[in-house]
């Protein structure tokens, strides 16, 4: 018997769940290629529950330790509830471009497993920029326990969407769609599918500027355009489209930027 819209929907969302994350899922979810595809829609839904999981890590352990700390425990909840599927994306990526000259090298550097040089700084400098950001957003006069993880929960939907926002404007890199990561999600969304993922990314960050008050901290999204253009064209030149490691990498690198970008007007 077909499932109703409203399991439909659910077997999505967990599918989603199971593959974006480590937290177990029932069977009868399953993992046919079509629903994964189709469960790209709440690729931010799943920057919601790594948010409210790393804010929640944070607050707890800011009762105890100082912000540095808990921001650090929090980056590590949310490292390993996703399994640093991002950050591996993003190391690869470095690696790639920083070692490739071609298509091709490119492509089979980002396919190796190992971690060189390239990989290790880049994802070391993205890292420490994310930590760096919210541990001074909480050290300033304007900061509270509620500071960071309210960035938190703005940064993970909203870089997520970002990074989604490739699957609708650029093709698969890789020929053989059996290899690499991005298989599931290698086929373009039709743009109803897109504009639900745009409102489960923006939602919190909408949410946040009309409680403060403060609509010009949707400029947020200029030096986001920006990054996503930038890395559009990049991606293009080189691989003639994208890759499940260029999803990583502008998940990372655009969570970075949301922080400095909001963590501007509390310097």
């Amino acid at each position: 018997m077909p499932d109703s819209w409203p399991r439909y929907q659910l077997r999505l969302l967990l599918t989603a769940v199971m593959f974006y994350t480590r937290l177990p899922c029932p069977r009868w979810v399953g993992h046919e290629a079509e629903q994964l595809n189709r469960a790209t829609v709440y690729f931010p839904l799943i920057g919601w529950l790594v948010g409210a999981v790393t804010a929640g890590v944070y607050w707890c352990a800011a009762l105890l330790w100082p912000p540095p700390v808990a921001v650090l425990l929090s980056t590590g909840a949310g490292v390993l509830l996703t399994g640093a599927f991002h950050e591996d994306g993003l190391a690869d990526v470095c690696d790639g471009f920083g070692g490739g000259w071609t298509r091709t090298r490119i492509l089979d550097i980002m396919k190796d497993s190992r971690v060189g040089t390239y990989g290790l700084v880049g994802l070391g400098l993205v890292m420490a920029i994310k930590v760096a950001a919210l541990s001074g957003a909480a050290a300033t006069p304007f900061g509270s326990s509620f500071t960071v993880p309210v960035l938190l929960v703005v940064a993970h939907p909203l870089s997520r969407f970002t990074a989604l926002t490739f699957v609708r404007t650029l093709p698969y890199a890789r020929a053989d769609l059996d290899d690499g990561k991005a298989k599931p999600v290698a086929q373009s969304m039709p743009n109803r599918r897109l504009a639900a993922a745009a409102l489960l990314g923006l939602a919190p960050l909408v949410t946040l500027a009309m409680w403060q008050q403060q609509l010009a901290l949707l400029w947020v999204l200029l030096p986001l355009l920006i990054l996503q253009i930038m890395l559009g064209r990049w991606f293009n030149k080189w691989l003639g489209g994208y890759t499940g490691d260029c999803l990583g990498a502008t998940q990372q690198l655009a969570e970075a930027l949301i922080y400095l970008s909001l963590t501007v007007h509390l310097a």
